[in-house]
């Protein structure tokens, strides 16, 4: 699991396609951070295996599901990526719950510079019961309060302080972009429980 405090920014060296597999490479920047190969690595949100590191350039073998799911089969050359590795024990826990497992795709709807930076995200439409205001949610690999939420319309927003668009790739979000959402695990336990199991008779 992660927390969604990115730790480092990323660059994606390269994309080489093979039978069935992506094999994407990174630059891993000036992170000081020395991983081994099994190590599992958030890439902007996503949870990846690490397969190769040679230097500060790390190796992923990325799935066909993997791709079309989340925004990773959109990457190219010298794209930015929020970068985290797993949690420990021992980890303080300055975010959320991350699993690094992406529920969908959410749409930038807008983008609100300035001292009050906001971005509007209108999820896959099954994803808005687990928005919850004030609550978390995970864009993009970064643990993040939601600011506002309205179902009814299908779309909620987050607040960026300068510390996120500082060490995040947030801020070079545009409308019309894809972004990778994980919703609050525990709002998704609490909601599943509930749709399935609380009309029955406990012993």
């Amino acid at each position: 699991m992660f927390t969604g405090i990115v730790q480092a920014v990323g660059k994606v060296e390269s994309v080489r396609k093979g039978p069935g597999i992506v094999r994407l490479t990174i630059d891993r920047g000036g992170w000081s951070f020395t991983p081994g190969a099994g190590d599992s690595i958030s890439v902007d949100g996503v949870c990846l295996t690490l397969v190769e590191a040679a230097g500060g350039l790390w190796g992923f073998d990325v799935i066909p599901e993997t791709l079309s799911k989340t925004t990773l089969g959109a990457l190219n050359g010298g794209s930015p990526v929020n970068l985290e590795h797993a949690a420990t024990a021992a980890t303080f826990l300055g975010g959320h719950v991350v699993q690094g497992h992406v529920d969908g795709l959410g749409e930038i709807v807008e983008v609100r510079e300035g001292s009050d930076w906001r971005i509007r995200v209108r999820p896959p439409a099954p994803l808005m019961e687990y928005m919850v205001p004030k609550g978390s949610v995970c864009l993009s690999g970064v643990s993040l309060t939601l600011a506002e939420v309205r179902p009814s319309e299908g779309w909620f927003e987050v607040a960026l302080i300068p510390a996120t668009l500082e060490k995040t790739n947030l801020g070079t979000l545009a409308a019309g972009q894809m972004v990778n959402v994980e919703a609050d695990c525990l709002s998704k336990t609490i909601i599943h429980w509930l749709k399935n199991y609380s009309g029955q008779r406990r012993l």
